[in-house]
């Protein structure tokens, strides 16, 4: 993940440099807000996967003299049914239509997302290995 990780810091960087240069000297939102959110979501990947290298280590793939049978064994846990991305994407359903339609609508919609999004994150957090 090591060399995943600084793929997408140097994609952060080339969007944060042509963000700044695009906004001093063209002063226009649509454009600057699309690099903006392209330098956020490369730096969020970035920062998860050199969080990873540092957990884990260096993973068979990332070692040049590494063989094919260390990688044999379980890979991780993958849930078999949820109920939660549903939910979410009705949250975010909601959200959106709130948002065009009416403030009380999006509230609703943030409120059902931030549910959705947490019985999501913790729904296997208690499971033993």
């Amino acid at each position: 993940m090591k060399l995943e990780g600084r793929l997408f810091a140097g994609m952060a960087l080339y969007f944060g440099v042509t963000g700044l240069i695009y906004w001093i000297f063209s002063h226009e939102p649509a454009g600057t807000t699309a690099l903006a959110v392209g330098f956020l979501t490369s730096s969020l990947v970035a920062l998860f996967l050199h969080v990873q290298y540092r957990k884990r280590g260096l993973r068979p793939q990332d070692q040049y003299e590494a063989e094919i049978a260390d990688a044999a064994g379980p890979l991780e846990f993958f849930p078999p049914r949820s109920v939660w991305p549903p939910a979410v994407a009705l949250g975010l359903t909601v959200l959106a239509l709130g948002v065009v339609y009416a403030r009380w609508l999006a509230l609703l919609g943030l409120g059902l997302l931030a549910g959705a999004v947490l019985g999501f994150v913790f729904q296997y957090v208690d499971r033993e290995d």
